[in-house]
């Protein structure tokens, strides 16, 4: 226990410029006693810690001092970094805490002076704007139980809005486009399946422990990958208003799209047809037609009828 508070006091004065003895104190739960005991440690193994005394007083690491990082370059350090504050900020996960403290603590203090005077470039964040998110409790919890391998039995909401109860081996969890996913043996359903976290209600981990199935996470992950393309598709020719010109170049690469005589944007493109791909195109309102195949334009009209008589 007192070697991992030495190390993630030294990770701490390394990624930050005065951290105070109570501070220090209140972070890792012991007394100041215990701190000042830690810090004289430290810098009879070699540390160069310095003092400073004053309002603003506390503790630093000298400005040249780092940890070896042997091959791995600033900019190297830099894309990690901003790859991991991503994945906390949006887990909300103590480990990843303490490894981005760790990661940090690589970059000497003239460097992350450097990275602050340019400023980032990149910034990526797994939560939604709007709309449902995962919370970072479930996201946990589930880690944790897949780790750990517990059973996990929850209540599960479909596409139709119905509600199921499930016991699941959970194996991992998969952020796919603009959601995480639970990979998991389903004991219900006999077999692998994919569960969107948003759609979890009533999470509770049990006692009960499993053994492996064989099959590792990113396997589990490209099966479903090949499944979703397996999906049956439809080819459809697709004409949207001008005005829905950036959805339009959003949602089809270049290749699918044409302009025609009046400016309007002609899309032939294949999808799955399921209720995504409706709720889509109804999104668009008056600003798209389906051209081809009839059928589609079919299905479409009866869902806007169907909508239309909610307000008669």
């Amino acid at each position: 226990m007192k070697v991992h508070r030495l190390l993630s006091i030294v990770m701490l004065l390394l990624t930050n410029k005065r951290v105070g003895a109570r501070e220090l104190a209140e972070r890792f739960e012991v007394s100041l006693r215990t701190i000042y005991r830690d810090l004289e440690t430290l810098g009879g193994a070699g540390i160069p810690i310095v003092s400073f005394s004053g309002p603003n007083g506390g503790y630093e690491i000298m400005e040249r001092y780092h940890i070896d990082r042997q091959i791995v370059t600033l900019e190297d350090l830099r894309s990690i970094m901003t790859a991991l504050n991503g994945l906390e900020a949006s887990l909300k996960d103590q480990q990843l805490s303490d490894l981005v403290a760790k990661v940090g603590a690589l970059i000497t203090k003239a460097e992350q002076a450097k990275l602050e005077e340019f400023g980032d470039e990149l910034l990526f964040h797994a939560n939604l704007w709007r709309g449902r998110s995962a919370d970072g409790e479930t996201i946990s919890t589930l880690r944790r139980a897949a780790r750990f391998r517990q059973v996990v039995r929850f209540r599960y909401v479909t596409l139709r809005g119905e509600e199921e109860e499930r016991e699941t081996e959970p194996v991992g969890l998969a952020w796919k486009g603009y959601a995480w996913y639970l990979h998991a043996w389903c004991r219900l359903r006999r077999d692998f399946r994919t569960f969107r976290l948003t759609r979890i209600r009533d999470l509770r981990v049990l006692e009960e422990r499993f053994a492996p199935h064989g099959v590792n996470l990113k396997e589990l992950d490209e099966r479903w990958e090949k499944q979703s393309a397996e999906a049956p598709q439809i080819r459809m020719v697709l004409r949207f208003h001008q005005r829905q010109r950036v959805r339009v170049e959003e949602y089809f690469p270049p290749e699918e799209i044409m302009v025609d005589a009046d400016g309007y944007f002609l899309v032939d493109t294949t999808h799955a047809e399921d209720e995504w791909l409706y709720g889509t195109l109804l999104g668009f309102g008056p600003d798209v037609a389906d051209l081809e195949p009839r059928r589609l334009a079919d299905n479409i009209k009866q869902r806007a009828l169907a909508i239309a008589r909610l307000y008669e």
